[in-house]
């Protein structure tokens, strides 16, 4: 039974919302804070759409990204780098937080139970991936690192007081009087209820499932985001959607993902003649660019990841070596097809260094997050990195008192300015639209048609005339679920996709340039009057001064 209200209700159940979890259900041990060890542990729900352990984070392979004492590394050169595939867009302090304490989170992850690779020695065993100058990613079974971040954490979470909400369905946030009160949701009967809740936590993961081809699971269909939205709340940078470059051209779905760790290894990419074209460990925007110009020119679907050339590949990446086997591929003689897909978000909800948002009451962490750490796009293995720092800054926060946020990070261009309000891209207007299945048979068809009007449309390459062409389809299925009530996860979804669809179509079409991860082949110049933020908030678009010491310049 859920306790009522709950002092903490967290939405998601990846490394973000679990890093939360066991912190403020218990044990107390892994507080921070001095200060809060003796406080009382606080009643705490987890709600998640699916069972406790089916998050985006099982999926994740190549590992965490962490300074551990190596010699031959630095935090500040993790900060370097971090910053350097951010493309002008990172928040340097958020940065800091996030490779000062990153190595902290590894170890207490290890407390829990977590096991990593190890050399014979016994030392952890460290990868290089693309945009890193140094080895410094820990992994686990090769490249099942993220099932193994997940199990531990789930183990953690179900040994605690947490009351656990699984194949629940998250609609919308309660608020009331200017602050966050819970959500409502479908139970697990598909009934309607209200989940109330001092603190409520946003850590439902990406949207993925916005487009046709990608990485994610069939639940990354950005819940948190659309919540966030409806209720007002700013969200920015959506229009960076971080395409992974090697991801296996195969029908299955999600897409198996060729870790990074690979060319890190010292595979190739080739093209459909063989010929190298990229700098393998260049950061993924420039590589998943570089492969959608290549099989544009040479007319193809597909490239090929070479890793002919590693050595011990079945016992270095055993998950992996399995999964190809299964699909008859051996990459000790077989060249691996590959194309890009959709695979992590790195703007979202607006938060200061501590998880708060700008509506009291309500946090954010992990990739549903805009912290800052990310820019225009995301570091290889900074991701569980994020949740892991961010979530355990989240649980002191809370624990310590905080009511709202503070103008920090992200959050403090915010509060403090200045701002230009933009003229909202008009909605193509969809004549009849009627009702879905009118549209298209079905809700199914429906998402279906969405994603491959996204993927046609705002892919790895856009144009003003290729956002056009999906915003007109997004209207249509806009206006068709206008009056829809969703009564079930399905309808819910599709609400949801259709929502941040609109949004991240709406700064994909604002953002006259290219930055990292968002690549317009009629704006191709980064612009550095551009070296700002998009934020969507209360129905009004707006651009925020980007990180500190940015310049002026006018925005049109």
């Amino acid at each position: 039974m859920i306790p009522e209200p709950l002092d903490v209700l967290v939405l998601g159940s990846g490394v973000a919302g679990l890093s939360v979890a066991v912190r403020l259900a218990a044990p107390l041990e892994l507080s921070q804070s001095n200060e809060s060890a003796g406080s009382p542990t606080l009643r705490v729900g987890v709600l998640t759409k699916a069972e406790l352990s089916q998050s985006a984070t099982r999926w994740a392979q190549g590992g965490v990204a962490a300074v551990l004492g190596e010699d031959d590394d630095s935090t500040d050169l993790h900060l370097a780098d971090t910053l350097a595939a951010g493309v002008g867009l990172c928040d340097a302090s958020a940065v800091r937080v996030l490779v000062d304490e990153g190595g902290a989170r590894i170890h207490e992850l290890i407390a829990m139970g977590a096991v990593f690779d190890r050399l014979p020695g016994g030392a952890l065993s460290l990868a290089r991936e693309g945009g890193h100058s140094t080895a410094r990613i820990v992994h686990a079974g090769g490249a099942a690192t993220g099932a193994e971040v997940e199990r531990a954490l789930v183990e953690a979470t179900r040994s605690t007081a947490a009351a656990v909400m699984e194949e629940w369905f998250a609609l919308d946030l309660l608020v009331e009087d200017g602050r966050c009160r819970g959500v409502r949701a479908l139970d697990a009967s598909g009934q309607l209820v209200e989940v109330r809740a001092h603190h409520t936590v946003l850590a439902t993961g990406g949207a993925g499932q916005l487009f046709a081809v990608t990485t994610n699971p069939a639940e990354a269909t950005g819940d948190g985001l659309a919540m966030a939205l409806r209720a007002g709340v700013p969200v920015a940078d959506v229009e960076f959607m971080q395409f992974h470059p090697t991801a296996l051209h195969h029908p299955a779905m999600p897409r198996p993902l060729l870790s990074e760790a690979l060319r890190g290894h010292g595979a190739l990419l080739r093209d459909a003649n063989g010929e190298r074209f990229v700098d393998e460990l260049a950061p993924r925007d420039v590589v998943s660019r570089a492969m959608a110009q290549r099989m544009l020119e040479q007319g193809v679907d597909f490239l090929w990841l070479d890793a002919t050339g590693l050595e011990a590949f079945d016992t270095r990446f055993p998950t992996i070596s399995a999964s190809l086997t299964v699909i008859g591929l051996d990459p000790a003689s077989d060249w691996l097809p590959i194309a890009p897909a959709a695979h992590y978000l790195s703007g979202g909800v607006v938060t200061d260094l501590k998880g708060a948002t700008a509506l009291p009451g309500l946090w954010a962490a992990g990739e549903v997050a805009c912290t800052g750490v990310h820019g225009a796009n995301r570091l290889a293995s900074n991701s569980l990195l994020e949740g892991m720092v961010f979530g355990a800054r989240l649980a002191e926060a809370i624990r310590d008192g905080v009511e709202g946020p503070a103008p920090t990070g992200v959050m403090e261009a915010w509060l403090v300015g200045p701002r230009v309000t933009l003229e909202r891209v008009e909605p193509v207007q969809a004549p009849d639209a009627g009702s879905v299945d009118d549209l298209v048979p079905g809700i199914d068809k429906a998402r279906d048609q969405l994603q491959r009007a996204m993927t046609l449309g705002a892919g790895v390459v856009r144009s003003a005339g290729s956002l056009a062409e999906a915003a007109e389809v997004v209207d249509g299925l806009r206006s068709a679920t206008a009056g829809m009530t969703p009564g079930n996860r399905t309808e819910g979804e599709l609400a949801n996709l259709v929502t941040v669809a609109r949004c991240v179509l709406d700064s994909a079409t604002l953002r006259t340039e290219s930055r990292g991860s968002h690549a317009r082949s009629d704006y191709p110049a980064t612009e550095p009057d551009w070296r700002r933020r998009i934020v969507h908030a209360d129905d009004s678009v707006e651009v925020m001064d980007g990180p500190v010491g940015v310049g002026g310049g006018s925005v049109s």
